[in-house]
């Protein structure tokens, strides 16, 4: 029994450790997770509650003033500290929000007139690109048809037309690019050009000429008879080989109305001399021409070459208007004489080339020796 009793009371004891064991680690627990202000309140109560019961009213005003002297310390001790950070840390962050609200507000303003700056450029630009396309539209380039007969005897033919070539593809769309030539098996001037990258008609014939004033008479009517059955809308100019041309020529071509002249300089290297020749011009009223004879009345050939004058191709088909016979075409009549005949009759029908000054010379002939 005795053995009983006190293993009983061993038990017992071991009981009363564990829960004094728990109860401890439980109240550590969370007092470690409490706030430190609360857990100052906690204890501060605690004292006045402690002082209050065992000793009355009388003592307690002691503990209090400690307390409160002890509180106000703690207050004075962190005052300075909340003080300077409350009143240095607003001042520098405001004056670093301002400085970066004013930059903020800069960049958004130049952002701002830049953006209308490209907007008022995209307006400009819409308003001015419909305006050019309609320019165009309305009034569009004439079409220029550049006719140039070739002699297959010439050993430079190539070599001109290359040269010529590379004239016409400066000149501004549309041109058309007639060449003619007698029909024989070499495909030279075809090869040459399907390489130029101008829109062109590539034309021959089958007679043959001891003449060749009289063979470039014929290439010439050929060409002219091919305009009239296609009725071909442009300005007709005679290109021959052998010519040099200032750019600007090709578009005072473009604003001929029917005829058109200016003169031309024939240069000889040989002789080393330069020789004018076509109209004489006050402003761009043709007064008369330059004559290579002017005391030979017998003098058969025309005062003007094929290369002298440019003119409306709708001559060629519009009889009403230009006093033709009729325009249906006819392998026999010779369009060259007809045109020529145009020119010289009547001269207030001519306009000299360019409108400012006639007398500019804007196109010479460099004849090449063979």
């Amino acid at each position: 029994m005795g053995s009983l009793e006190r293993s009983k009371k061993k038990v017992q004891l071991w009981k009363k450790a564990i829960v004094h064991f728990l109860l401890c680690f439980v109240m550590g627990f969370f007092t470690g997770f409490a706030p430190t202000g609360k857990g100052t309140s906690m204890f501060s109560t605690r004292n006045v509650a402690i002082n209050k019961t065992p000793h009355g009213s009388n003592q307690t005003q002691p503990s209090l003033n400690i307390l409160h002297h002890s509180r106000l310390e703690s207050e004075t001790f962190n005052k300075p500290l909340s003080d300077e950070t409350s009143a240095t840390t607003p001042t520098i962050v405001t004056s670093q929000w301002s400085k970066l609200n004013d930059t903020r507000h800069s960049e958004n303003v130049l952002a701002e007139e830049e953006e209308e700056g490209e907007e008022e450029r995209q307006d400009q630009d819409q308003e001015q690109e419909p305006k050019g396309a309609n320019d165009e539209f309305l009034n569009p380039r004439r079409l220029l048809i550049i006719v140039t007969p070739t002699n297959a005897k010439d050993q430079n033919r190539g070599m001109l037309l290359k040269r010529l070539s590379n004239t016409l593809r400066l000149i501004p769309k549309p041109v058309l690019w007639v060449v003619v030539e007698q029909q024989i098996e070499s495909s030279e001037v075809s090869n040459i050009l399907r390489k130029t990258g101008i829109m062109y008609r590539h034309l021959v014939f089958k007679e043959n000429f001891t003449n060749i004033h009289e063979e470039v008479d014929h290439q010439i009517n050929v060409a002219l008879n091919h305009i009239e059955h296609h009725r071909l809308s442009g300005i007709v100019h005679f290109a021959s080989l052998s010519n040099v041309y200032d750019l600007t020529f090709f578009d005072e071509l473009r604003a001929i109305e029917g005829f058109g002249t200016w003169p031309m300089a024939l240069l000889s290297a040989n002789k080393k001399q330069v020789t004018i020749e076509g109209p004489i011009c006050d402003s761009s009223e043709v007064m008369g021409w330059h004559l290579k004879k002017a005391n030979n009345s017998t003098d058969e050939r025309p005062p003007i070459r094929v290369s002298n004058f440019a003119f409306n191709s709708s001559i060629l088909w519009d009889p009403e208007r230009w006093g033709r016979t009729s325009s249906i075409q006819d392998t026999s009549q010779d369009s060259l004489k007809f045109v020529r005949k145009e020119v010289l009759e009547d001269e207030t029908k001519l306009m000299g080339i360019p409108p400012d000054d006639c007398s500019k010379i804007l196109l010479w002939n460099l004849p090449l020796s063979t």
